[in-house]
């Protein structure tokens, strides 16, 4: 009976030692939005601590919010819709990471007229960027060291 306890009690011990304890993952965390004009094009930067997994972006005609489904409205003739997953507007204790606006009109800008937070829900985070040019061409990418999601919007 003994063999048989200790035999079980290893096997349990075995099983928690090689087989890791679920935790929370952890993901990026907007801290800033800024904006700024370029010779081409006018830049949205979203700073970040960490970058997301995945971003994904496209052409709207109008877009909402991912949560109520409630419309976000947002500037310009155009809409360029991202979507940053891994990533949000507060940390792992939902602290808020960014305090800034959530909707707004960038100042100083010819081209895009808005940038709105339109989804800040389980580590997802949609941003839209409204530009007035519907011939303009935009890029998304990362940078690092820091962290940040670059949208750039080209009007020629």
């Amino acid at each position: 009976m003994k063999k048989r306890l200790t035999a079980v009690l290893l096997a349990v011990l075995a099983v928690f030692t090689f087989v890791p304890m679920a935790s929370a993952s952890g993901h990026a965390e907007l801290t800033n939005i800024r904006t700024g004009k370029h010779d081409g094009f006018e830049r949205i930067v979203l700073d970040m601590n960490g970058l997301p997994s995945n971003s994904l972006s496209r052409e709207a005609t109008e877009v909402s919010n991912c949560g109520s489904g409630n419309p976000v409205p947002v500037g310009g003739q155009e809409v360029l819709e991202t979507m940053h997953f891994g990533a949000a507007s507060y940390d792992e204790n939902f602290d808020p990471t960014y305090t800034g606006p959530r909707n707004f009109v960038p100042q100083g800008l010819t081209n895009v007229k808005g940038v709105a937070i339109t989804c800040d829900f389980e580590a997802t985070l949609g941003i839209a960027v409204g530009y007035e040019n519907p011939d303009s061409w935009h890029k998304v990418f990362t940078l690092t060291n820091p962290d940040r999601v670059v949208i750039d919007v080209y009007s020629y």
